[in-house]
């Protein structure tokens, strides 16, 4: 579930600075200023940004994804202990 987050935030981040390089060309003949004077203020900001983006990717998964997983997991635990024959080869491999 973290790669995934992590892999679909590197493609968003890839994209955006794709654009934003096809958006600012008037910026190049400065890039060297931009770089020394302000270069770890943009890479603080670019790290921030994409942990927050696997944050909320990773959110997103998970209650798209795992959404009942709970109620599935109680509705397996009954059936294990009610000993119904769809559970037979899995409570045999718990006892193990």
């Amino acid at each position: 579930m973290v790669a995934n987050a992590v892999f679909a935030a590197s493609v968003i981040f890839l994209a955006l600075g794709i654009w934003l390089m096809e958006e600012c060309p008037f910026l190049i003949p400065f890039r060297h200023v931009l770089f020394t004077k302000y270069g770890s203020a943009l890479a603080g900001f670019g790290v921030i940004l994409f942990l927050n983006l696997v944050t909320a990717l990773y959110w997103i998964g998970r209650y798209l994804f795992l959404k009942d997983t709970g109620r599935k997991l109680a509705h397996l635990e009954k059936q294990l202990r009610t000993g119904d024959p769809l559970s037979d080869e899995l409570s045999r491999r718990l006892k193990e």
